[in-house]
């Protein structure tokens, strides 16, 4: 499994458990939706900086978003 998808499957995951949709995610983070959506599809990688901002509204710690589920 590719760092890519490790980050899609864990930031789903994450982000359904804490009931958040995409925009609400995006919102929060202040990223785009499309962003957040693209993460999800491993269309594009993340910076750690989106990494933080993404893992601080999922009220987790950023290395939980790139551990291997």
């Amino acid at each position: 499994m590719t760092l890519r998808e490790v980050l899609a499957e864990n930031l789903k995951r994450h982000r359904l458990a804490a009931g958040l949709s995409q925009e609400e995610l995006a919102h929060r983070a202040d990223i785009d939706r499309t962003y957040v959506s693209s993460l999800e599809r491993c269309q594009y990688a993340a910076t750690v900086d989106v990494i933080e901002k993404l893992a601080r509204e999922l009220k987790i710690d950023a290395s939980l978003l790139l551990q291997q589920p």
